[in-house]
């Protein structure tokens, strides 16, 4: 068999699955994945409300295939279930998006969100603490005054590491419909929180005043054609960001135009092919995620069969169309009555911008070189993925004889489906959440 070598200029193999089990509850299932601007950390948010932080180990001399793997560095209670009793209403704990911000001094910081509520936490460390307090004993009881007859000068002792989670910023009740997505803006003062059918600008120093910049609910709501689903800023122009539809249309706005963003400045949509159409067109047009490259030139959307790569400065067609998973063209009916064609999968770019990654089903996941053209698909699964083992392509059989080394379509589980996946910003390490198991794929080291 062909080794991933052969179609993409890199093995990935697992060091570890991170998080895993053989049973899970729902709460258990990861919703989102992130590494931070170094890519020296990667948080994950889960379904009950909760962050875990993993921390790369440091190169050794004796172990340096060792340097790419995480350890858990930090767990934390992010968001609590919660109860709007005005509407009558649960507000699920679950962590919809994580973004780190750059790190300016010691300690960490991230924004993650729910369904209603941001909140900007500080991850820091602490191996000392303060000793001989004068008012205070050892055990910070209160001294009687009439006591003290000298005074201490208090000292720092060494303790045990020890990793500390707070929530410095509260950012609530700025949305009506569920946060589908958080951006950072360039500036890192800024940063924008997306529902279905608004656009909110924060300043991360203020928590009770955001101002709306997209606001696309129409007056009558038996009018409402559209839904927005993703948002991202540029990553060099604090002033410009982009917005995706569930129509399959790509909106570039400029804060600098008005304050109100209402009236794009560029619109990128595919015209339909009529002969494709279909009662699932629609559907299946909707953008689940978009994201700028690195170089802040071209943009990548995901919809449910299709990749595509767009350049900003043509509006009129998308550079490059990749297919994720045509052979479920066939399959539409049964995913439509099983809801599978509503998944929401993410895409992302590798550091160089010259790959895509994208999830599917089966645990598996696909790859696309801009530069080459070639693809492949690759399975995370605890099955396939000892320590240290180069991974295989994995091939999908659409009809005729099946190979030894093929899956027929009619055996895929949709059950088993990447929705969620990270790329190191500098080098070829990737993450990739399968329901309730983390995959850390690493670059093979000779």
């Amino acid at each position: 068999m062909k080794c991933f070598s052969r179609y993409l200029p890199y093995i990935f193999r697992p060091p570890s699955s991170l998080l895993s089990s053989s049973c899970h509850t729902e709460a258990d299932i990861i919703s989102t994945v992130e590494f931070n601007s170094t890519g020296e950390l990667l948080a994950t948010g889960d379904k009950g409300g909760r962050v875990v932080v993993f921390q790369r180990e440091q190169e050794s001399k004796n172990q340096p295939h060792r340097r790419g793997e995480y350890n858990v560095y930090s767990t934390f209670q992010s968001h609590e279930p919660e109860f709007d009793y005005l509407k009558s209403l649960e507000i699920e704990e679950k962590i919809n998006k994580i973004r780190w911000l750059p790190q300016q001094n010691a300690a960490y910081f991230l924004l993650s969100t729910n369904d209603k509520t941001v909140k900007l936490w500080k991850i820091s460390e602490r191996d000392k603490r303060p000793e001989g307090y004068n008012l205070k004993d050892e055990e910070g009881r209160i001294r009687d005054p009439t006591t003290i007859t000298s005074l201490r000068v208090p000292v720092l002792r060494p303790m045990d590491l020890m990793v500390e989670a707070t929530p410095r910023r509260i950012f609530s009740n700025a949305h009506t419909y569920h946060i589908n997505s958080i951006s950072v803006n360039s500036d890192y003062e800024t940063y924008i929180s997306t529902d279905d059918l608004r656009i909110n600008l924060w300043n991360l120093e203020i928590t009770n005043r955001s101002f709306n910049i997209v606001d696309i609910k129409p007056a009558n709501m038996e009018e409402l054609t559209e839904v927005i689903t993703a948002a991202e800023f540029h990553p060099n122009q604090c002033n410009t960001f982009v917005y995706s539809s569930s129509k399959g249309s790509i909106r570039l706005c400029d804060m600098r135009t008005s304050a109100l963003c209402d009236n794009h400045s560029k619109l990128f949509e595919e015209p339909e092919d009529p002969s494709n159409r279909s009662f699932f067109s629609e559907i299946i047009s909707s953008i689940s995620d978009v994201k700028f490259s690195h170089s802040g030139r071209y943009l990548m959307t995901r919809d449910y069969l299709t990749v595509k790569v767009w350049d900003i400065n043509m509006e009129s067609k998308p550079l490059e169309t990749y297919q994720v998973h045509d052979y479920l063209r066939s399959k539409l009916c049964s995913l439509y009555e099983n809801d599978c064609i509503f998944d929401k999968f993410e895409c992302v770019w590798n550091g160089t911008d010259s790959v895509l990654m994208t999830g599917s089903y089966n645990n598996f996941f696909r790859m696309f070189d801009r530069n080459t053209k070639r693809d492949v698909t690759l399975e995370a699964s605890r099955e396939n993925s000892k320590p240290r083992a180069i991974l295989k392509p994995r091939k999908v059989c659409v009809g005729g004889k099946r190979r030894k080394d093929e899956i027929s379509v009619d055996s895929l589980d949709f059950s088993k489906k990447i929705l969620h996946t990270a790329w190191h910003p500098n080098e070829n390490i990737i993450a990739v959440a399968a329901t309730n198991n983390l995959y850390i794929f690493q670059d093979k080291v000779n």
